[in-house]
């Protein structure tokens, strides 16, 4: 008896956290709330990769910086002189992807592709300086 009652009781509670789209698949509710781990998680850069990971980026001078995206929205970016910068990040689209250092207001995106020859760029609107940037494969213990 107490089974038959624990059933519809956990059956209504579920039903409160999350409605069915005609798909079958779950839809988020008004108070739900999505936590920047399962953005970051779901996101995918310009090249079909995860946007999370670790990067290479060089810009149109030359200069390299790798920047590792970590999968709670923030960012650690070290230059080739060892000076750090982090903040948070955003990959809004594979082709749209966005930055806010610590030290600033506001984001800035930038956007991203991957052109005809297989290189990934991506350009500052602010100047329009394009950078190249490379996923760092991930060293496994072996």
């Amino acid at each position: 008896m107490k089974r038959l009652i624990v059933l519809p009781l956990l059956a209504a509670l579920a039903a409160c956290g999350a409605a069915e789209e005609d798909d079958g698949t779950l839809a988020a509710t008004a108070g739900d709330e999505i936590s920047p781990d399962a953005t970051a998680l779901a996101t995918t850069a310009a090249d079909g990769g995860p946007s999370t990971g670790t990067f290479r980026v060089i810009n149109a001078e030359g200069e390299i910086s790798i920047e590792v995206l970590a999968d709670d929205g923030t960012y650690t970016s070290t230059d080739a002189n060892g000076e750090v910068e982090t903040g948070t990040w955003e990959q809004r689209s594979p082709n749209e992807f966005c930055a806010k250092p610590e030290d600033e207001e506001e984001m800035t995106c930038y956007a991203e592709e991957v052109n005809a020859d297989g290189l990934w760029t991506s350009t500052d609107p602010d100047d329009g300086e394009v950078s190249t940037i490379e996923r760092v494969a991930e060293m496994t213990e072996g």
